[in-house]
């Protein structure tokens, strides 16, 4: 599995429209994107921390493929809305190394 990661800072303010942007071209580019396992948007719990979004591919090649699609060209060129929002972002790729899922684990109050 090859992960590939975008923190993006947004102001507070801009919250709303940037999410609302941003899943609108997730649920528009993606689906169908060969080798995607998984895309997901992290939302921050801190104003000073950045929304992260996440993106699960079987392999680097597919991550590759991906970024030199006409998909992903067009739903950058429609980053152009998200990027009014967006103070900064750092792109960062990961091999995976270890899952570990656990069964629902219930807890008594």
């Amino acid at each position: 599995m090859f992960i590939a990661t975008n923190r993006l800072f947004v102001p507070a303010e801009r919250a709303k429209e940037f999410e609302d942007h941003f899943r609108t071209n997730m649920r528009t580019f993606l689906p169908g994107v060969p080798g995607l396992l998984r895309s997901t948007l992290l939302k921050p719990t801190k104003d000073d921390q950045p929304y992260v979004s996440v993106n699960e591919f079987e392999s680097e090649e597919h991550f590759r493929a991906w970024v030199a699609s006409d998909s992903f060209r067009e739903a950058h060129k429609r980053n152009r809305g998200i990027a009014r929002h967006v103070t900064g972002n750092a792109v960062e790729t990961f091999q995976h190394a270890e899952d570990m899922v656990l069964p629902q684990q219930r807890t008594e109050a």
